[in-house]
């Protein structure tokens, strides 16, 4: 296992509008679309944002769920539904996002200030967050966007145990403003902190894409990419849609000799429920 590299794509997010990016993914048909491109390039796991009829952020539980099963019917993929959001959405819905059964999901460990807004997660709602994904036999991903949050996981995981699963796996967040740098130094540090056994990628948001990219893949991590992070594909050459982005980080991953991972393989790498594709 320690040869290949998990790849996930997060390909909307909640930032950005589909009319400044109009390669953006915001209908099902779209998201399904990018889905089987991205699994084709290599991606294992898709880390799901939702957006309504007018393509603004969501998190209606109805459209979740038709979400999740139209995933499972096109893909193989892991699906990872956020529990994030975006910045303004209420903690008792963001809760709710776990009964649309997703395969996993997002679970971030503490606040950060988010450009010019504020990314809210106490103490409480992380507590509360991981029981239900425990009972509810879902994988979280732990979303860490700077060194505090590191420190808030190893809490979290001494304090209710391990997860569904039993693995622990991070996506270490870097280059947000107010989260984090994207180099190497900051890197090394946060993977040193990590709870023993646990595995992580790395995303690097803007212009940090490529070096936090280099930087996992030199200290044995795995790699997220997605519209959801980075609109540039080079200087000023806008991404085209989430596949290219896929396609360069399996390209790079094959270069440090470390194969893209198949979704099969990742569902055992990150204790995922077998038959989770049946539900």
């Amino acid at each position: 296992m320690g040869a290949m590299t998990l790849i996930t794509v997060a390909p909307t997010g909640a930032e950005s509008a589909k009319a400044d990016v109009p390669a953006l993914p915001v209908t099902i048909e779209e998201l399904v679309q990018t889905a089987k491109e991205c699994e084709a390039a290599g991606a294992a796991v898709v880390h799901v944002h939702i957006r309504d009829d007018d393509a603004r952020p969501t998190l209606d539980l109805a459209r979740l769920r038709d979400t999740v099963q139209a995933l499972r019917q096109s893909t193989n993929l892991i699906v990872q539904l956020s529990t994030g959001g975006a910045v303004t959405d209420p903690y008792e819905h963001r809760l709710r996002v776990l009964d649309a059964a997703p395969d996993a999901c997002s679970l971030t460990c503490g606040t950060v200030n988010f450009g010019d807004d504020v990314f809210m997660n106490p103490w409480p709602f992380m507590v509360e967050l991981y029981q239900r994904t425990q009972e509810l036999e879902i994988v979280p991903e732990f979303e860490l966007f700077d060194l505090g949050q590191v420190r808030a996981l190893n809490r979290l995981v001494d304090a209710y145990g391990p997860p569904y699963g039993g693995h622990v796996h991070c996506d270490l967040v870097m280059g947000v403003p107010g989260g984090m740098p994207g180099d190497n130094r900051t890197l090394v540090a946060a993977v040193e902190a990590l709870p023993e056994g646990a595995s992580w990628s790395a995303t690097g948001v803007g212009r940090t894409s490529l070096p936090v990219m280099y930087a996992a893949l030199a200290s044995g991590g795995h790699l997220r990419v997605g519209m959801e992070d980075t609109l540039t594909y080079a200087k000023g050459r806008p991404v085209t849609g989430n596949a290219e982005l896929v396609e360069r980080a399996a390209a790079l991953a094959r270069i440090a000799q470390r194969e893209p991972m198949p979704a099969d393989e990742a569902r055992t790498f990150l204790g995922v429920r077998t038959g989770s594709r049946a539900r």
